[in-house]
């Protein structure tokens, strides 16, 4: 086992630095001369950025959160400027054919020159017509001002576009999540229940950057909501209680009529569950570990995530909807999307999840959407149907592109009113 880690990191590690020379050629030696401020200072960086980000993924298991803070922020942001320099690099390589093919102002004069010219002799009809070899005109290879030009432009266009693209998604991630509508039809649903409506947030990622005034504003976005119901389905910290306590505290704010419930996430088993599981309560959250509460219209359970399986606290969905009236409707809480099946088995009519982020970070959908049944949204397995927020924090770099972060109000319809 030990080995395989070792063989892992050094995979990485080469990966890193094959990836990072291949930026210093293109943005560094490509555009600069020997011995420049900015040969010299792109070289610097193509050491310390890397390192940067390697201290930011070891961080929290090698130093406190204190000084993972400054890891944490230049190295998770330029793991996702690094993705889309990669991305934009990628486009200009496809076009740097065409850019150093396109003719320039000198090439223009010369056909310019040779159109002015006049025109060659013809021989008349008496006069032998010479043997003349044709002679194949080679193109003119692109000059270095050519060369250096257009690798200019495209160091300058992929870093532009990586900056944009990255600060936008950090914007929005930094900002907050927005409200997001969605109504879920349910066969059982009594008249009585129809248009309750649940508050689902997950993934808020509290660590050594998201701290108490990103929780804050999660937190009066929900009660400016009014839900019924409030549900924190997973992912909540990256940190311990000493380290994080303190930026969680606001969930005791939350209101609504049936009160907060949490169920685990993967990353509280990173951290410690069963601290956070006595936290939570403390703050007037209820956790539903492998448990099931009859509220007015349904029943709402909530299972260990699949990650408690390695300390034997992993999901049992017997435990959460076993014995229970199967007339009535019943509402899952689980973390990761693909329990789905376990709750088709056990007759659940609607599951409420996380974990996937939606991706995150585009293209990261698609990588999402080979782990997960349903990346983000509503879906229908059988006669269960599976809602996935986005989440509303982020992971690693806070940063989102192509999957902003929600909070989902989850209005129940009932199909008898």
């Amino acid at each position: 086992m030990i080995v395989l880690v070792v063989l892992g990191v050094l995979l990485v590690l080469a990966l890193l630095t094959l990836v990072h020379w291949y930026l210093w050629r293109r943005l560094v030696r490509d555009v600069s001369a020997p011995g420049g401020r900015w040969r010299r200072t792109g070289t610097v960086l193509a050491f310390v950025l890397p390192l940067l980000s390697v201290g930011a993924l070891i961080g929290g298991r090698a130093f406190p959160i204190a000084v993972e803070r400054w890891f944490a922020w230049p190295g998770y942001l330029w793991l996702a400027v690094l993705l889309y320099l990669l991305l934009g690099l990628a486009v200009g390589e496809l076009v740097r054919p065409l850019l150093l093919r396109l003719p320039s102002g000198a090439s223009r004069a010369a056909r310019a020159v040779v159109a002015d010219a006049p025109a060659p002799e013809v021989p008349t009809a008496d006069e032998p017509v010479p043997d003349t070899p044709a002679v194949p005109v080679a193109p003119a290879a692109p000059s270095p001002e050519r060369r250096l030009f257009v690798a200019r432009a495209v160091a300058i266009g992929a870093s532009g576009a990586a900056a944009a693209v990255v600060g936008n998604g950090m914007y929005g991630v930094l900002r907050g999540p927005r409200l997001k509508q969605v109504t879920v039809p349910l066969a059982k649903l009594p008249a009585g229940a129809d248009g309750y409506r649940i508050a689902v947030v997950s993934d808020i990622h509290l660590g050594p950057i998201l701290g108490r005034a990103h929780t804050q504003r999660i937190v009066d976005t929900i009660n400016a909501a009014k839900p019924d119901l409030i549900t924190i389905v997973g992912d909540l910290v990256d940190g311990t209680v000493p380290e994080l306590g303190r930026d969680a505290e606001p969930l005791a704010q939350l209101r609504a009529r049936d009160g907060a419930y949490f169920v685990t996430g993967n990353h509280e088993y990173f951290s410690g569950a069963a601290p956070w599981v006595d936290f939570v309560r403390e703050l007037g959250v209820h956790p539903l570990q492998n448990a099931r509460v009859e509220l007015g219209g349904f029943d709402l359970a909530g299972v260990n995530d699949i990650a408690g399986e390695r300390e034997g606290d992993g999901p049992d969905f017997g435990r959460a909807l076993g014995d229970r009236d199967p007339a009535r409707t019943a509402v899952l809480l689980s973390h990761q999307p693909v329990t789905i099946h376990d709750a088709v088995r056990h007759g659940v009519d609607l599951q409420l999840s996380g974990h996937t982020h939606g991706g995150q970070l585009w293209p990261g959908n698609y990588v999402a959407e080979l782990a997960n049944p349903t990346v983000a949204g509503l879906e229908r397995y059988g006669d269960t149907q599976l809602y996935v927020t986005r989440g509303a924090g982020a992971w690693g770099p806070p940063v989102r592109v192509g999957a902003p972060s929600d909070i989902t109000i989850v209005t129940l319809a009932s199909l008898r009113a």
